[in-house]
C-alpha cells in the first residue's frame, strides 16, 4: 500500500504541476503564449506519462472521481478509497505550492488571476452558470470512466489505455476549459482553491460533487451494460 500511495502521489503531482502549471505559467505568455490548446495537451501529456510511470504499481488514477468510479465498477476496493484520495489531495496540493513558489517569481504574478483555479458564474473563464458548469462536469467525467474502465479490460489491446486516457482528457478540456477552467478531478481543484481561497474555496463543492457524481454513474453504467461478461 506504501507503494501504491506514493505513486498516486507523484503522479497527482505531475498532474497538477503540469497541467495547472501550463494554465499558469505559459497560456497567456506573451506572443508565446500555448492558449487553451497548450493547456489542454500539457494535461493530457501529463496523465499519460503518469499512468504509464506510475499505472503499474498503483493503476494511475490521480483522481478521487476515478477512484470512486473504479470502485463502484468493481475494480477497486471501496476500502483503499480513503487512502487514494489522501495521497492525491497531498500531491496536488504539494504540486500547487511547488507552482505558487515559481509563480511569484515574476513580478507581475497575482493570485487574483485565478491560479487556474475552477469556477462558475463570474469565476467561469466564459461565464457560464452553475447549471451549465455541473452538466458539463458530471457528463465529461462520466465519459472519461467509460473511456478508463473500457480501456483497461481485458479485452483492449495491451499497452495503448495511457494513451487514449491521456487523449481523452486533451479532449475534455479542450471542451470545458471555457466553462469551468476544467476540473474533472476534485483533487485539481481543491489544490489551486486551497491558495486563491475566497470565491474559489466557496465554489469547491461543485468540483468534488458533480465529478464525483459523473464518475459513480460511468463506473456503474460501465459494470452494467458494457463490461466483460
Amino acid at each position: 500500500m506504501t507503494r501504491k500511495l506514493l505513486a498516486e502521489f507523484l503522479g497527482t503531482f505531475l498532474l497538477v504541476l503540469g497541467g495547472c502549471g501550463s494554465a499558469v505559467i505559459s497560456a497567456g505568455f506573451p506572443q508565446l503564449g500555448i492558449g487553451f490548446l497548450g493547456v489542454a495537451l500539457a494535461f493530457g501529456i501529463t496523465v499519460l506519462a503518469g499512468v504509464y510511470a506510475f499505472g503499474p504499481v498503483s493503476g494511475g488514477h490521480f483522481n478521487p472521481a476515478v477512484s470512486l468510479g473504479l470502485a463502484a465498477a468493481g475494480r477497486f476496493s471501496w476500502k483503499e478509497i480513503g487512502p487514494y484520495w489522501t495521497a492525491q489531495l497531498l500531491g496536488a496540493t504539494f504540486a500547487a505550492f511547488i507552482l505558487l513558489l515559481v509563480a511569484k517569481g515574476n513580478v507581475d504574478f497575482t493570485l487574483a488571476n485565478g491560479f487556474a483555479a475552477n469556477g462558475y458564474g463570474d469565476h467561469s473563464p466564459a461565464g457560464y452558470t452553475l447549471q451549465s458548469s455541473f452538466i458539463i462536469e458530471t457528463v465529461l467525467t462520466a465519459f472519461f470512466l467509460f473511456v478508463i474502465l473500457g480501456t483497461t479490460e481485458g479485452r483492449a489491446s495491451v499497452g495503448f489505455a495511457p494513451l487514449a486516457i491521456g487523449l481523452t482528457l486533451t479532449l475534455i478540456h479542450l471542451v470545458s476549459i471555457p466553462v469551468t477552467n476544467t476540473s474533472v478531478n476534485p483533487a485539481r481543484s481543491t489544490s489551486q482553491a486551497l491558495f486563491v481561497q475566497g470565491w474559489a474555496l466557496e465554489q469547491l463543492w461543485l468540483f468534488w460533487v458533480a465529478p464525483l457524481l459523473g464518475g459513480a454513474i460511468g463506473g456503474i453504467l460501465h459494470r452494467f451494460t458494457l463490461a466483460d461478461e
